[in-house]
C-alpha cells in the first residue's frame, strides 16, 4: 500500500499521511535541546532580552484581556460547566463564631480543558505513541497528578511580546470557515499585511473569528491550522502558541484519523510548545485595529498547581 493510499489518512486537500506526521513531528522535536531534565519546551525562547523587549511594547498604558468568562452556563461546547456559588451572601454575612466580621464567599471550580474554557495546556496534557515532551512516559502522569511537564513549572509566570495575526481581517472576511486550513502561506500574507514579523520568544496569537461565526451557526466546528504550520513556528522560535478555538480544527477526523488532534500532538508532546486555547480575541483585534500595531507585551499568569495538566487564564495585552 502507498502511503498516499493509506486508509487512515483523511479526505481533506490538506490531510497528511501517518508517515508525513511522524516525519514532522522528528523534526521539529526539541527532545534533549535544553537537558534531559528540561520541564520549559519552547519558553527557553524567553530569556531576559526577549522579556526586555516586550516591556517596550508598552506605550499608550492600555491593557486588554484574553480571556473568555468563568463559563458557568451549560452548553453543547461545555458538557461540564465550572462551578460558582455561594458560601456566605451579603443577605447573610455574619461570620458564624466571628464576633464584628461580615463578608461575603464563594466557591469556584472547574474542568477547564475542552472548548468552553480559556486555558494554557502544560506539556504534560496530551501524547504520542504514549510518551510526552522530552521522551517522558505518559505513565509519569499519575492519578495524584504529573510528576513532570506540568504547568508548575510555569509558576513565575510568562511575558514576553505577543503577536496578532488577524487572518480574517487580511482575508477580507468574517471568518475563516471550518473546512479550511490556515496556512503558513496565510501567516505570512497576514504579517506582510498587518507589518509584524513573528520571531524568538514570541507569543503569537491566531485569530480566525470563532466567535463571528458562532453568531450565525449553530453547530460546533471550529476552524484550525494546517498541520505544517507547526514547522514554521519551529523555524521561528515561537514560545507559545494561542487562537480563539484550539489550534487544531474541530471536528478533524479528515485530516488523519490515528493524530486526532495534530496540532497539539506536535507542539505539545514534540516541540514543547505551550497552547493557549479558546481566547477571546475581538476585543483584541478591535484594540489592533485602532492602534494599528498588532504587537504588544503578553502576560501569562498560570495557577502554580503543582501536578497540573494546564491551568485557566486570563492572559492580558498590554499597549
Amino acid at each position: 500500500m502507498t502511503d498516499a493510499a493509506d486508509p487512515r489518512r483523511g479526505d481533506h486537500p490538506l490531510a497528511m499521511s501517518d508517515a508525513e506526521l511522524r516525519a514532522l513531528f522528528g523534526r521539529v522535536s526539541n527532545w534533549g535541546r535544553w537537558g534531559e531534565g528540561d520541564e520549559l519546551g519552547a519558553l527557553n525562547h524567553v530569556g531576559p532580552a526577549e522579556v526586555r523587549a516586550a516591556a517596550a511594547q508598552v506605550r499608550e498604558g492600555r491593557t486588554v484581556s484574553l480571556s473568555r468568562e468563568f463559563p458557568t452556563r451549560p452548553g453543547p461546547e461545555n458538557p461540564w460547566p465550572a462551578q460558582h456559588h455561594m458560601l456566605i451572601g451579603g443577605d447573610d454575612c455574619c461570620v458564624p463564631g466571628v464576633d464584628g466580621l461580615q463578608v461575603s464567599t464563594d466557591f469556584i471550580g472547574i474542568a477547564f480543558h475542552g472548548m468552553a474554557s480559556s486555558h494554557i495546556d502544560a506539556l504534560c496534557h496530551v501524547f504520542a505513541d504514549e510518551t510526552m515532551y522530552n521522551g517522558r512516559p505518559a505513565s509519569d502522569v499519575k492519578s495524584t497528578g504529573a510528576r513532570a511537564n506540568s504547568i508548575y513549572a510555569l509558576k513565575d509566570g510568562v511575558v514576553s511580546r505577543g503577536i496578532l495575526l488577524d487572518i480574517p481581517r487580511v482575508q477580507g472576511v468574517a471568518f475563516v470557515d471550518s473546512e479550511t486550513l490556515t496556512t503558513v502561506a496565510d501567516l505570512e500574507a497576514a504579517e506582510r499585511a498587518l507589518g509584524v514579523a513573528v520571531g524568538k520568544g514570541d507569543i503569537l496569537i491566531v485569530r480566525l473569528g470563532r466567535d463571528v461565526r458562532r453568531d450565525r451557526f449553530a453547530d460546533q466546528a471550529v476552524p484550525g491550522l494546517d498541520p505544517r504550520v507547526v514547522e514554521w513556528l519551529h523555524a521561528r522560535q515561537v514560545a507559545v502558541l494561542g487562537g480563539d478555538g484550539v489550534s487544531d480544527p474541530i471536528p478533524n477526523g479528515r485530516i488523519h484519523r490515528d493524530w486526532a488532534m495534530p496540532i497539539h500532538m506536535l507542539a505539545l508532546a514534540g516541540m514543547g510548545l505551550h497552547l493557549l486555547d479558546n481566547l477571546h480575541l475581538e476585543a483584541l483585534a478591535q484594540a489592533c485595529a485602532e492602534l494599528n500595531r498588532w504587537s504588544f507585551q503578553l502576560a501569562l499568569a498560570p495557577l502554580p498547581i503543582a501536578g497540573g495538566t494546564g491551568s485557566p487564564l486570563n492572559p492580558i495585552a498590554v499597549f
